[in-house]
Formats: structure tokens, sequence, C-alpha cells
């Protein structure tokens, strides 16, 4: 008798749900202010030009390009071969590797510097803290962040509630897990991080929107035709609040830093 195989994992599959979308991700998700590296600067006590920088689950390089062209050395590192393809497409004079945050594949005390843009919750704590301290240099620092939409802006909340309806996804939760994410980045205690939230906003025509939005992994892990009737929906009520088409997107940065001894 041929044993069934093991269920599937969840998280895993949601972690690698960005491959077949890169170019699309790419093109649609939003970057970061230049308030977020402003912030960064300051409570690494550092600034980013010549920083020694590790760029963990740089995806197709969104961060890695605003790190560089504030004049960090960036190391991007990828798990995910379909993001480190576009990632080296868009990307050619920006060195990347292959690997994760669990188990960096870079030398001890290399780093002033290690940022994570919307990838530290794909890793497990109790192994990326070791591997970020082990990779930085003595007064080096480890950067996390995230993008999160502004819940207090009525038509972001509203578009919560209907995703909530008609996809099941509790964005209330997901909002929680966020800070969550920031309140727990190290379990172990080992870090002592400082936070910052830096809100932020970019107009966009409602397609660049709903491209966006069909990025996220809750929606590339179900059905597709599912998530595209969710995404029509989506454009009919969104043409009520922006009759001209142009969406403006409301963001909060959260963003927590710690320093090595």
């Amino acid at each position: 008798m041929t044993a069934a195989p093991p269920p599937a994992d969840p998280h895993a599959a949601r972690a690698g749900s960005f491959n077949a979308v890169a170019a699309r991700y790419a093109a649609n998700r939003p970057s970061y202010p230049p308030a977020l590296l402003d912030a960064v600067e300051e409570l690494a006590g550092r600034p980013l030009s010549g920083a020694r920088t590790v760029d963990v689950g740089a995806g197709t390089g969104i961060a890695s390009t605003l790190l560089h062209a504030r004049g960090a050395d960036v190391l991007a590192v990828e798990p995910g071969a379909g993001m480190a393809a576009e990632f080296r497409r868009a990307l050619p004079h920006i060195p990347l590797v292959r690997g994760d945050g669990n188990a960096l594949p870079v030398a001890d005390a290399g780093a002033d510097l290690i940022t994570y843009a919307q990838s530290w919750h794909w890793t497990d704590p109790a192994r990326s803290v070791p591997e970020a301290l082990r990779v930085l240099r003595p007064g080096g620092a480890l950067a996390l962040w995230w993008n999160t939409n502004a819940q207090d802006v009525d038509w972001i909340a509203e578009a919560a509630g209907r995703a909530g309806r008609s996809l099941g996804i509790d964005v209330a939760a997901e909002q929680r897990k966020a800070g969550e994410r920031v309140e727990q980045a190290d379990p172990s205690g080992r870090l002592d991080f400082t936070r910052r939230t830096i809100r932020w906003s970019r107009r966009v025509p409602i397609d660049t929107h709903l491209a966006n939005v069909a990025t996220h992994s809750a929606l590339l892990v179900i059905p597709e035709e599912r998530a595209a009737a969710f995404l029509e929906q989506e454009r009919a009520h969104l043409l009520e609040v922006f009759p001209d088409g142009v969406v403006e997107e409301t963001y909060d940065v959260l963003l927590v830093v710690a320093r090595t001894p």
C-alpha cells in the first residue's frame, strides 16, 4: 500500500507562492519612503553609504535597490528561484546568493547591517537571530520592517472587511500579526530592538492597486478563478471611492532596529 503524502505546510506554501508571480510583484508592490532609510541610519548609528549590508529575503530587489542607491555595499540573499531570477534580471549590478535567514551563506562578522524587508516572519527566530549575531560585526545592526495597510483610513478598512467576508481572510488578525512580528522579533530577548512607525502613501492607477493586492500570498494560494472574481468585485467598489481611477494607498511601515554590542 502506498503511504499518503504528508499534508502540505500552509506556511511554506504561502512563503513559496511569490515565485510564480515575481515579475508582477516587482512591477506592482509598493516601495518604501526615504524617511524609512533615514530612520534605519539613525537607529543603526551610521550612514548607509559604505555599509556592508546583507539584505535577506531580498525578493525582487525593492529594498536592495533603495539601499544601493544610498551607497550601501549590498549583498542580497533570496531563497526563491523565481524571485531570484527576477532580481538578477532587473539588478545585475547587485550581487545575489541563494539562501535564507536560518542559515546565512555569509562569513562571520562580515556585515555592518542586516536588513529584512517584509521577510523576517518567514524565518525561525530560534535560528535567524543567532545567524544574524554571527554575521554582524561588533557594533553592527539588524533592521526589520514591514509595510502594513493603514486601517484607520476608511476605504482601507472597508476593503479589509470585504476581503474577510469574501475570502475568509481576517485582515484585522493579519494586522495584529504584523504588530506581533515586531513585538516578538526576538523571543529569546538577546536583541534590544527600538521601534519606529513611518506613515506614507502612494497614488497609483486602480489596475496597479489590484495587481498589488493579487500578489499577496492569501490570494495566491486560493483557486485562480476565485481570486479573479474577488478582484473584479473590488474594482467596482474602488471606482465608487476613486472615480478618476487613481487609488491613494496609505501605509504604516513598522520598523525595528537592534545594534550588536
